[in-house]
């Protein structure tokens, strides 16, 4: 997967298009990664001791990794990324547009 935990991503399909924020999970098995601040859903919990409260909880839900476009620093917008090998034979991603290299954070 070209998208790492911490990136800045944009999403670009369903109800949350346009919507920016930070990887907080990456899932490589199934394609799927849970952004800041996208997808919530509501999550109905019972309580599991006497003294603990149920109720409805709202939380992110993973979404697949084609709906997202890594947020480039120069460009400032959603963009397709590449990996480049570079002399000491270890690999970058390079944004298209503007060609930056993106380092992981």
């Amino acid at each position: 997967m070209l998208i790492a935990k911490n990136d800045t991503v944009e999403v670009i399909a369903g109800n949350d298009r346009g919507k920016r924020g930070k990887v907080l999970r990456v899932l490589p098995k199934s394609d799927r990664i849970v952004v800041e601040g996208v997808n919530f859903i509501h999550r109905h919990t019972r309580p599991r001791s006497q003294g603990d409260q149920g109720g409805i909880i709202e939380k992110e839900a993973p979404i697949h990794v084609s709906n997202v476009k890594l947020v480039c620093s120069k460009c400032n917008k959603g963009v397709r990324i590449r990996t480049k090998i570079l002399a000491d034979c270890s690999k970058t991603r390079v944004c298209t547009q503007c060609g930056e290299m993106i380092e992981r954070r």
